[in-house]
């Protein structure tokens, strides 16, 4: 039902920016769509920055050992 609802004032808004002319209807669009990039980004970051406090950090023997076999190759 909530895809149904944005979908239906999605094509609303379309038709009103289609209206509103070139100018002002293209830069309200150039507004949303940015808008919602830096959103994504901004919730991108944040679970980022969420999910790299849960990890476990690497084991020190791990990174060692990793980098021996790097060399050995």
């Amino acid at each position: 039902m909530y895809l149904f609802l944005s979908i239906i004032l999605s094509t609303v808004l379309g038709l009103v920016l289609f209206m509103l002319g070139p100018l002002y209807g293209g830069l309200i669009a150039f507004g949303i769509v940015l808008g919602c990039i830096f959103r994504g980004l901004y919730l991108l970051n944040d679970i980022h920055s969420r999910i790299s406090k849960i990890l476990p950090k690497g084991d020190r023997v791990q990174e060692v050992y990793k980098k021996y076999l790097k060399e050995k190759e």
